[in-house]
């Protein structure tokens, strides 16, 4: 097997180090090319042959692009079946943290939070749910898990995924994938491969050699291979030249021919770009239309240009695997009912077990006291749960307490919590005497259906200043001019359907747009105009201004300095299809931390946000808690870790930078975001906390960091061959030192190669434990270390070679926090 070290390696304990008796020469090829390596999958049975051969031409193709779902469940996507031959109909729904149609279902915490449990069977249970979700919504594929790796923070959708690591997001996706299609439905790896950005996503060329995609990004869609995920989504973006979604290099030499997939391919959503390049390069189905897998295949077909056998090596590979998952054959078990409890529950245990504490000066958390009993909830997000980011993860929740309710509840009577917004989202109304003329009501004007409103008037400001202005608004958007200047034109691209999963919504429904805009003291024309439509509709428009957000500040400023403690909550709202500016909080949030901890110390600050925030109030707080977006349970979970009857159990699977300035593709734009159309993964193997390590940069927060309430000691280092498998089993002690019970994530790092002549990294993962102690309790914890994640991507062989020689080992609480040291000599099999 690939894993497989030799054999014949021995290891042999010398004090607290492991070397092996004899050095070696070099680093030698893993046999990666092996049976068991190269699985291919069931391969297609008698039934599937027999459909293959009866299906006409135009049912073919029919199979191999998406149509219009006469039932409209709300899902992504719909591929209609052929009846006649007991093909059945298929729907696909995006779910990277629920399913995602028009009804109710469980809202799971994030992946970014999932992944922070460092716990890969709770991502099966995650799984679980969610396949049994879907079936029971009338679903039958999965467009998830996504586990492109967050290679720059600025990524639209870091937290849809899982973290920086390969080994971490190996694990964790495969297990996903097991328990989602252990309910029977089928799951969908992706974004094949390199879409580590949002922004120029449909057209951006990534430049990598092959290396840094097997040891880095590839990794964790070959572990999703491995385990058997029915289908894979190819990326919008180019790799090296060519289009991910026509790319054979990619769709067939690595995922076919070197891993053995025997699933079928889809385009991400209008991700196709050809018909003859895109399925002779292995592409399978084309979604959500058919315009080149449609009428465009059929003609090619029978003109010549595309070989009908291409037609049905596609449709053999979809039929197989519905096959596998009894499909074809009416032997799918039936459809389960919802269990919204138990969907509740895995998103309450998920929600706390990756809660990351990140700072917690002088034990200021958990509440307990005074504290306890005299607290101000501050932010925006205090009084509105913040679910999930927007695009394609969001859900309809069953249901989402706000996190001011929890506090309060698990506050109890007698309890004083205060709350203040400190930060507007939503504005302010504008007063009617700014307004030059009646007939606009800005706080809800109506406009009846079928009908086209008007109004024209000035706008008078009374000083300079900067107003954002809100639109709310519940049919079409209005068009608003001021000066004669469309305040709020429709997003580019599909930036109008995929927009936040909390600040494009009003508390009552509402869709909201937002623009800041300099205003001059004076008069400003404003036009409006707003169509009824079918339903007739309601809108408003608001404003912030320094004066009402002033107004804001000074109640939150009353609110810290009438309470014993605070906790505020600042937010970030990302969603598919743009990227951040920044790594700071948006709006004016540094300004409120910076004024609410001056006022009052004792200021925990709670962030949902979606992927590495600077903190340059850091030092100000008592303590900061990394909540992301926490799901449907967010505010239970938040609470019981805020008072402490929970530990906060996750650990960071990204490096947090101090800045913009300082992170791996900062002050390069030819690594991000590409220019000229092209961008650079010119960082190669090191990314991540990788390159942290290798420019000696230092981190706000390292990969691996997390706090618990109580404190562990780790010792007695150990490290033993680990038999046939290869590799080797690193065993230390952790013991809880404090007086509560706690958790732990103990990680191992190995330090490179000396005898393989290719860069590498200073120390990568080489794997991890997570722990639970009761207080005062100890045990031994035993980790293995894979063959394959002591081996490195050699492109002059086009294979992996195992890294041998004498390496570190080292053990710790973050890439950063390394408690115990050795060393491991790791020697080849000869002859």
């Amino acid at each position: 097997m690939s894993d497989t070290v030799s054999r014949r390696t021995t290891l042999r304990l010398m004090g607290g180090a492991v070397a092996v008796a004899a050095a070696a020469t070099a680093g030698l090829p893993v046999p990666a090319h092996s049976a068991a390596y190269r699985r291919r999958g069931p391969g297609a049975g008698p039934r599937v042959e027999s459909l293959v051969r009866r299906l006409t031409l135009d049912e073919k193709v029919s199979l191999l692009h998406g149509g219009s779902d006469p039932k409209g469940l709300g899902q992504a996507g719909y591929v209609p079946g052929v009846p006649r031959l007991g093909i059945p109909e298929l729907r696909l729904a995006d779910g990277p943290a629920g399913v995602r149609v028009t009804a109710h279902a469980t809202a799971l915490p994030a992946p970014v939070l999932l992944a922070a449990a460092f716990d890969p069977e709770l991502a099966r249970r995650y799984g679980q749910v969610i396949g049994r979700e879907g079936r029971a919504l009338g679903q039958d594929v999965l467009l998830s898990p996504m586990v492109n790796l967050i290679r720059t923070p600025y990524a639209g959708r870091n937290f849809e995924t899982f973290g920086e690591d390969p080994l971490l997001s190996a694990d964790l996706v495969a297990q996903e994938i097991k328990g989602i299609q252990e309910e029977g439905l089928i799951a969908t790896v992706k974004h094949f491969a390199m879409n580590n950005q949002e922004k120029d996503r449909m057209s951006i060329d990534v430049r990598v050699d092959e290396r840094t995609m097997h040891e880095t990004e590839l990794r964790g869609f070959e572990a999703a291979v491995a385990v058997g995920v029915g289908s894979v989504m190819g990326a919008y973006n180019k790799v090296n030249g060519t289009f991910a979604c026509e790319n054979e290099e990619l769709l067939d030499e690595v995922l076919r021919e070197r891993w053995g997939f025997g699933g079928w391919v889809m385009t991400d959503w209008f991700a196709a770009h050809s018909t003859a390049a895109a399925i002779g390069a292995g592409l399978d189905m084309e979604m959500p239309d058919g315009t080149y897998f449609g009428a465009a295949l059929k003609r090619a077909v029978e003109s010549g240009g595309v070989p009908e056998a291409h037609v049905d090596r596609s449709v053999r590979r979809l039929l197989g695997v519905l096959d596998r998952f009894g499909l074809l054959d009416g032997s799918a078990p039936p459809r389960p009912d919802r269990d919204p409890e138990a969907g509740a529950a895995v998103a309450l245990e998920v929600a706390e077990a990756g809660a990351t504490l990140l700072r917690n000066r002088h034990g200021a958390l958990p509440l307990t006291g005074r504290a306890t009993r005299s607290l101000a909830v501050i932010g925006p997000t205090g009084s509105l749960p913040f679910v999930s980011g927007g695009g394609s993860a969001h859900v309809i929740p069953d249901r989402a307490d706000s996190p001011l309710a929890a506090i309060k509840s698990r506050a109890g009577h007698g309890a004083q919590v205060r709350y203040a917004l400190g930060e507007d989202l939503f504005g302010k109304a504008i007063p009617r005497a700014a307004l030059s003329s009646g007939g606009f009501d800005p706080e809800g004007q109506r406009v009846r259906a079928g009908e086209q409103w008007t109004y024209e008037g000035t706008l008078t400001a009374d000083a300079g200043d900067e107003w954002t202005f809100v639109v709310h608004y519940s049919g079409a958007r209005p068009t608003v001019r001021l000066d004669g200047v469309e305040l709020f034109p429709p997003a580019p691209g599909f930036g109008e359907y995929f927009t936040g999963g909390l600040v494009s919504s009003a508390p009552d429904g509402l869709s909201v747009r937002r623009k800041a805009v300099p205003l001059a003291r004076g008069g400003h024309r404003i036009e409006i105009s707003a169509k009824g439509g079918a339903k007739g509709q309601t809108f408003r428009l608001r404003r912030v201004t320094s004066a009402t957000r002033a107004r804001d500040v000074a109640e939150a400023l009353r609110a810290a300095r009438s309470a014993h403690s605070v906790v505020l909550f600042a937010y970030e709202d990302a969603t598919e299809g743009q990227d951040r500016m920044t790594v700071a909080l948006p709006g004016h949030q540094e300004a409120l931390i910076e004024a609410v901890t001056a006022s009052n110390p004792r200021t925990t600050v709670v962030l949902n946000t979606s992927s590495a925030t600077s903190m340059p109030w850091l030092e100000r707080t008592a303590a900061v808690l990394q909540m992301y977006y926490p799901g449907q349970e967010g505010a239970a979970a938040t609470a019981a870790v805020l008072f402490g009857d929970c530990d906060p159990g996750g650990r960071l699977t990204q490096t947090f930078p101090v800045d913009d300035d300082r992170h791996p593709t900062a002050g390069d734009p030819r690594r991000y975001p590409g220019v000229d159309g092209v961008e650079e993964y010119s960082e190669g193997v090191r990314v991540g906390h990788r390159w942290y390590d290798a420019e000696g940069v230092r981190p706000l927060f390292p990969f691996g960091h997390g706090l618990s309430y109580t404190t562990f000691a780790y010792e007695d280092l150990t490290v033993r061959p680990a038999g046939r498998e290869g590799g080797f089993d690193v065993s230390f002690r952790v013991r809880n030192t404090g007086r509560r019970d706690g958790i732990t994530v103990a990680q191992v790092y190995v330090g490179g190669s000396p005898d393989v002549r290719l860069d590498q990294a200073v120390r990568v993962l080489g794997g991890y434990r997570r722990v639970a102690l009761r207080a005062g309790e100890a045990r031994r914890v035993t980790v293995r270390v894979a063959a394959r994640t002591l081996s490195l991507w050699d492109p002059g062989r086009h294979d992996w070679v195992l890294g041998t020689g004498r390496r570190t080992v080292q053990v710790g609480s973050s890439s950063r926090e390394l408690l115990l040291s050795g060393f491991v000599h790791v020697k080849g099999a000869r002859g």
